[in-house]
């Protein structure tokens, strides 16, 4: 008897990473091996040298397959035993380490867009659909479009084992989310990361492609973000803890070392306008969807909780993410005695 196991890695596409996998055929009983791929096919390596390593590092049931076939993620290594320059997951890991001891969290809200014949899933043929309005957590044929697809991949990745929390239909027509978290900074990009392959894979049967685009639609429509949801063990028991993030991450050189890491395209998305603050101006407030950092409301009542980093882009690589908001918010409440 044997399985299949589906080798999925991060390729080294720019401006944004691709997905890719490759399906394994081992016996009963076999652990994962390491395996190999052509990186001069992947944007990883010239043909001269094209050998690249796949390290899996997390694996879960699959549940296209079904059975005892499995999902599992690879970290891409050089064939010297170091990671490859594109592996952002092994540059995440010390840094995940090195503060664990103050528990950080994530939260990430995912969102997507689906396209199909080269627009956005409910836009007509020619011309624009009805602005804005009544289509965020909507209900009905004339609101929503793409739900047997979106409660497809939700069962999917309950079935995987992922820590996924929530969906809902977002501001624009065939615009989507999906949350994944509450978890630590590995765990939580890990699993977004084979999130969006049982997405991109449950999408194919339907001949819909979902687009990561930080701006999918030019004009009066919202952009796709990841709102990132952060705490530590000190944010979870105190307000001065949430107050010392926030202002670690608009300290000097902060801010464009953080937008740097948010995606391809924020300038496009990020324009003060649908929902945002500026990419170049940082600010932080309670309750306020136009900061680049919004403190809820119920934070501010109960004087602890989490904040949401509300600039990064759809189109994110997580590993980038949480490790920004680790190293900079840890390191600031570790300075300030608030560890």
């Amino acid at each position: 008897m044997s399985y299949k196991a589906e080798y999925i890695w991060i390729d080294g596409t720019e401006p944004s990473a691709r997905l890719r996998s490759k399906t394994k055929i081992l016996a009963d009983g076999a652990e994962l091996p390491e395996w190999g791929f052509d990186g001069s096919s992947t944007n990883q390596a010239p043909g001269d040298n094209s050998d690249c390593v796949l390290k899996p590092v997390f694996s879960c049931p699959d549940p296209v397959r079904g059975g005892n076939h499995v999902l599992v993620l690879c970290e891409v290594y050089l064939v010297d035993g170091t990671p490859h320059p594109t592996n952002n997951r092994a540059r995440l890991l010390p840094v995940a380490e090195r503060y664990a001891g103050q528990e950080p969290w994530f939260g990430i809200e995912q969102e997507y867009t689906f396209f199909q014949d080269g627009r956005p899933l409910g836009f007509p043929a020619v011309g624009y659909p009805a602005p804005q309005g009544p289509y965020y957590c909507g209900v009905g044929a004339d609101e929503v479009f793409g739900r047997e697809i979106v409660e497809k991949h939700l069962d999917a990745c309950l079935e995987a084992g992922l820590n996924i929390s929530g969906i809902n239909a977002e501001v624009m027509p065939g615009q989507w989310e999906f949350q994944v978290g509450p978890a630590g900074p590995v765990e939580v990009a890990d699993h977004l990361w084979i999130a969006r392959w049982l997405l991109y894979r449950i999408a194919e049967e339907y001949d819909v492609a979902a687009t990561l685009d930080a701006k999918p639609a030019k004009g009066d429509w919202n952009g796709a973000g990841a709102h990132t949801n952060f705490s530590t063990r000190a944010m979870r028991e105190g307000y001065d803890a949430i107050i010392t993030a926030c202002e670690s991450l608009g300290a000097p050189g902060k801010v464009e070392e953080h937008i740097a890491g948010y995606g391809h395209g924020i300038e496009e998305r990020l324009t003060g306008h649908h929902e945002t603050a500026p990419h170049d101006v940082y600010s932080y407030g309670v309750s306020n969807r136009g900061a680049s950092v919004r403190i809820p409301w119920q934070v501010e009542v109960d004087k602890k909780g989490y904040i949401e980093d509300r600039r990064p882009n759809a189109n994110i690589d997580p590993y980038n993410v949480t490790r920004l908001l680790v190293n900079t918010c840890c390191a600031a409440l570790e300075n300030a005695g608030q560890a």
